[in-house]
């Protein structure tokens, strides 16, 4: 129950107002009678349906990159706190993270990540900046 609320709680909020917004509509002079029950049930049935799909699509993911990191995959976060263009950071095992119920942990980084908001990385592998930096420079028979 508490990941579906820590995962859900905003859509719950956008639920209730929805659900607020047609009890409103639907109690006003203008529309029939009757469309109180109607419009609660339909919408409420919908809001509730949406929520419990989200719910179900989101934790399958979670589980689906928890297994892949596990395995040694390498994963993509999404990085709100850097607004730059590269927004995503990549985390592996071998980049020193680890994961500890659904978030991924490194002692050398600032924040930590939900798994919910990350996905297996299906580019190329990457490389640290350091094997980047020795692979282009020049060595004295390129001078």
């Amino acid at each position: 129950m508490e990941l579906f609320l820590e995962l859900e709680i905003v859509y719950i909020v956008i639920g209730i107002f929805i659900m607020i917004v047609t009890a409103i509509v639907t109690t006003r002079d203008f529309v029939p009678k009757g469309a109180f029950k109607k419009g609660m049930s339909i919408v409420g049935a919908f809001v509730a349906i949406l929520i419990f799909a989200h719910y179900s699509v989101t934790t399958s993911r979670m589980q689906e990159v928890k297994d892949l990191f596990n395995k040694g995959e390498t994963i993509i976060c999404e990085n709100k706190m850097r607004r730059t263009v590269s927004r995503s950071v990549l985390l592996s095992q071998e980049l020193g993270w680890r994961i500890e119920d659904h978030l991924f942990k490194n002692p050398d980084y600032e924040r930590d990540f939900h798994t919910s908001r990350c996905l297996g990385w299906m580019g190329s592998e990457p490389q640290l900046e350091q094997e980047k930096n020795d692979r282009f420079k020049l060595t004295p028979e390129d001078k």
